[in-house]
Formats: C-alpha cells, structure tokens, sequence
C-alpha cells in the first residue's frame, strides 16, 4: 500500500524496524502494542466472519505476524472486542506474549477479565543487576458502547486513570524499577460518546494525575505524536508520552538512560521518536507465516458481486447528496422494511442513517468487486433499526450539522475546509428517505431550515422506523434520541448485506436507489 504521503501499512514493515532497532540497540529492547489489531483489515475480518478462527481451528493471521516480532506484550484496543470474546479468547491463547487490559473486569467475578501487568526482567550487563520493567495495560472505556452485544453482562470497564492509580503502586511494591503504560485511549482528554462512562483519551490526565508512571504509549486517536512530556502534579517528574499514528504506518522508539542509585535503577534520562516504516522493506518472515492466509483473503476480496452502470465516488459525500450513500441508505431501508413487514411497525416509513466513512471509495464503472464495497464500508457494524419522532428526527440532524463550520453569506466555501476538524466523518451522518437543506451560515443546532417527505413538512409527533448501525444506536457519537430499545436487530453486518444486496440485482444502478434529497445551503441558497 502506497499514498500521497508514502505512508505504508502493516507489521512486515514493523517487525523489519524492530530488528533493526534490536540489532542496533547497546541495552535491552522492549516491544509493545498499544491495541487495535484484529479487525479494520479485510485479512482481519475474513477470519473472524468467512472462517472464523473459532470453527476452523486455524491460527489467526495476526497472532501468526506478532509471534514474528516477539512482542512483549500487546494491549486490548476497543476493536478486539468487535467479534466477540470467544475468538478475542482463542486469539489471546494463539499469542505468544500477554494481551493486557487492568481495567476490563469480569462481571462474574469482580476481578480483571485479562491480564492487568506484566513485570519484565531483562538483563543489563553481565554484572549488572536485571532491571525490572512493569508494563500496565490500559483499554478503553467506550467499548461498553461500542461493542454492547459482545460485552454486556459479561465484562465492565472501568475508568483508566483509576485503574492507573490502583495498579502502579502494586507494581512499585512489586519491584517494578521503570513503570510504562501501553493505553488504548487518546490524550485530548475528551471523549466522542458524552460524560456518561469514563474518559475515552484520558493519558495525558493519567500521566498528570498518578504518580509513578515513566511513560505512556498510547493508541486509538490515529494521531502522530511523536514526543510530548507531562508533569505529574504529585511528584513533578516529567512523564513521556508518544502516539505512532495508526496501522503500522510508524513505531515510537523510546530510548531511557538509567544508572544505579542506592540499590535500585533510576532513569536519567527519556525521549520518544516517531520512525516511518516506509524507511524498511518488508520483513520476509512476517510475509511468509501469513502468505497462505493473505492470498485466500486477496482472492475472497476480489470477487465481483455486480456491474455498475456508471462510476460511483464518495469523494463528495460528506457536503452533497451522492448515489454511492444512498445505496447504502437502500440496501438498509429494504432490509429493515422487509424484516419488519406484518409487525406492529410495517405502516411506518423508514427511513435510513449513514455515515461518508470514506472520501476515497469509489465503485468503478463495470464490475464492482468485495473490496470496493469494503472501502466504501470499512467497519464492521451492524443493522439496527429505532422508531423515532419527527422532532427526534430534527434534532439528531441538527446534532450532525454541527459537522460544518459556519460560513457567512457571500463568504467562500472549500469543501477541503467545509467541515469542523473536531467532528471526525464517520461521526456526520446523512438521511435517506427525507428531503432536508442543511443551512451552514445558521449557527449550530438552528440548521435544518428545511425537514419534508413529499413537499409536506414532516410533524413534530410523526413517528418513523430508523435503520442505523449499532455502533451509533448504541452512543457512539453522542447522537440525541437514538439510544433506545429496537425494533430490529438481527445481528446482520451492514458490508455484507451490501455485497448480498448487489449480488441479488446483478448490477448497482443509481436509478435502483434514488431516494428524497439533502442539500448544503447557506442563507438558503444552495452551496454547491
């Protein structure tokens, strides 16, 4: 893989750093992950819904590529729990290394769930006494939302700098000479789903806030942050924290000095770099373990499931109406219209929710293969449907409009700069099944000026069937209204209903799913 910017992709890469770094080191080298592993890839998700690891006994791909490096320890990011806990479980059990996570807790037995640390002994010298290493793993809060149906009654999650404060004084107490944190969680200090369970990227306030901590690795944010340094209130030590971006496209390098200091090791130094991967080639062992795996999972993703009369993009999706969302829109509303009919609900319209997840996805003109379909829906939820109210309705629109910066009339408008960089796409979302105009020179939570079905404004107490994805009906994104009981949830993955949609027709044809428009005005005349 190869863009703009150079930046490639994956563990080959990773495992040909360490090496190297490992080769070149005078000192010990220590190896972790800050979580985020086993899905986001179609590799990843071949094995976890075609053949699932947990029939087929086969070793997970990433399990076979991480043994590669000799990984000291991985953390549990929110998305290991995507699939469920027996093939998080199986996974775990295939690694060689622990997979941590001190805050995830068993609701059976009120204990850790995982492995909450890890103190390592390496050697710093013939005649040097071992330096003892403790490594905490951190995993985020959010997954109570986010993987509801996965986690609920099973596992509890609690908050990460509690679980820091409860857990770096045992391994102190437990010899631990250097104290690092691998967390899953960015260090904005705010969170995507409100106040309603523990920060979601809270490091910099758990370096900030609980003594004993050297530095923190951290993930989930997909920010590149090479170095930064936070003073503990307590004690005044600087605290190293470094992010390596996402996907493999870096690796933090830490280095510390230490020297002896009445009977224990004590650092004198500390500093982080972010190295690019684009700098090695690929490692050949990595390449080799997963050859077999990968080359089923190219051929998988390169079936084609329908023609397309036309070229379909997303490259405008997030400001204008376009047929490649509105597809998605379809193959939803037909799903839940269909599972619902003969309910107490089937004389409701339905209406559909979906997110521009990718700018760069394109349906090429002709055969569309698996893969174009997942770059165009590249997570892996779920299809949930809610009913909700006319105002309801309204007011999760208005809660989406904030995705814009607020443009005055006559102003100019770039659709590079359209939107608020804090409002990241997959939480902007687009209805289907509605005519709306979104007034972006109106200020915030004042912006559907426009809300119609057949040229008729729609009622305050209208009611609706919503099709939505799981990972937003259950919070994600903080979104009003939408948290509630459903009307359908058959546990069907929305990438695959897409492929099954299109392999049923033959062909995607925009006139298939033309449905009501939106439309981006400002002082109600239309943006674009």
């Amino acid at each position: 893989y190869d863009d703009s910017a150079h930046n490639d992709i994956g563990v080959a890469k990773l495992a040909a750093l360490v090496n190297r770094l490992r080769a070149e080191a005078t000192g010990p080298v220590l190896v972790l992950d800050a979580g985020d592993t086993i899905q986001g890839t179609p590799l990843a998700t071949y094995y976890a819904k075609q053949e699932p690891i947990t029939s087929t006994g086969e070793k997970h791909p990433m399990a076979r590529a991480m043994n590669v490096l000799h990984y000291d320890a991985v953390t549990l990011g929110n998305h290991e729990f995507n699939y469920g806990l027996p093939l998080l479980n199986l996974w775990i059990r295939q690694l060689g290394f622990p997979a941590l996570a001190a805050n995830a807790i068993s609701v059976k037995t009120g204990k850790p769930a995982f492995t909450p640390y890890v103190i390592k002994k390496v050697s710093v010298g013939r005649h040097a006494p071992a330096l003892r290493v403790g490594i905490l793993g951190l995993t985020n809060p959010g997954s109570a939302i986010w993987d509801k149906a996965n986690v609920e009654g099973r596992i509890e999650f609690t908050d990460m700098i509690a679980a820091a404060a409860k857990w770096v004084p045992i391994m102190r107490a437990r010899g631990a000479d250097i104290v690092l944190i691998s967390a899953h969680g960015g260090d904005s200090g705010t969170s995507s789903y409100g106040p309603e369970l523990p920060n979601e990227n809270p490091t910099a306030l758990i370096a900030e806030q609980v003594p004993g901590i050297d530095a923190i690795l951290f993930g989930h944010a997909h920010r590149e942050v090479p170095q930064r340094f936070v003073t503990n209130q307590a004690t005044g030590e600087q605290v190293l924290l470094s992010e390596p971006s996402k996907w493999g496209q870096r690796l933090t390098r830490m280095d510390f000095d230490i020297t002896r200091v009445k009977g224990r090791w004590k650092i004198t130094g500390k500093a982080a770099a972010s190295l690019n991967t684009n700098t090695v080639e690929a490692d050949p062992k990595v390449l080799a373990v997963v050859r077999k795996q990968h080359e089923k999972t190219v051929a998988y993703v390169n079936q084609v499931v329908a023609a397309s009369t036309v070229e379909l993009s997303a490259a405008a999706s997030r400001y204008r109406d376009t047929p490649i969302l509105d597809y998605i829109n379809k193959v939803q509303t037909d799903t839940v219209t269909a599972a619902l009919a003969g309910s107490e609900y089937a004389a409701l319209p339905v209406l559909s929710i979906a997110a521009p997840f990718s700018r760069t996805a394109v349906f090429p003109r002709g055969d569309v293969k698996i893969k174009d379909v997942a770059g165009l829906y590249i997570y892996d939820n779920t299809l949930e449907a809610v009913v909700l109210t006319g105002a309801e309705v309204k007011a999760y629109l208005e809660h989406s409009a904030r995705y814009f910066v607020t443009h005055a009339a006559g102003a100019p408008v770039d659709p590079e700069t359209i939107s608020d960089p804090a409002v990241p796409d997959y939480n902007y979302d687009v209805f289907s099944g509605v005519d709306y105009d979104i007034d972006i020179s109106k200020p915030v939570g004042s912006r559907i000026t426009r809300l119609q079905i057949d040229g008729a404004d729609v009622a305050a107490d209208a009611r609706f069937v919503v099709a939505v994805n799981n990972y937003r009906r259950s919070g994600g994104g903080s979104f009003p209204g939408i948290v509630k009981t459903q009307v359908y949830n058959a546990q069907q993955e929305i990438r695959q209903l897409l492929i099954d949609w299109a392999q049923a027709k033959g062909r995607i044809d925009p006139a298939d799913f033309a449905v009501p428009n939106w439309r981006l005005v400002r002082a109600g005349v239309p943006v674009f």
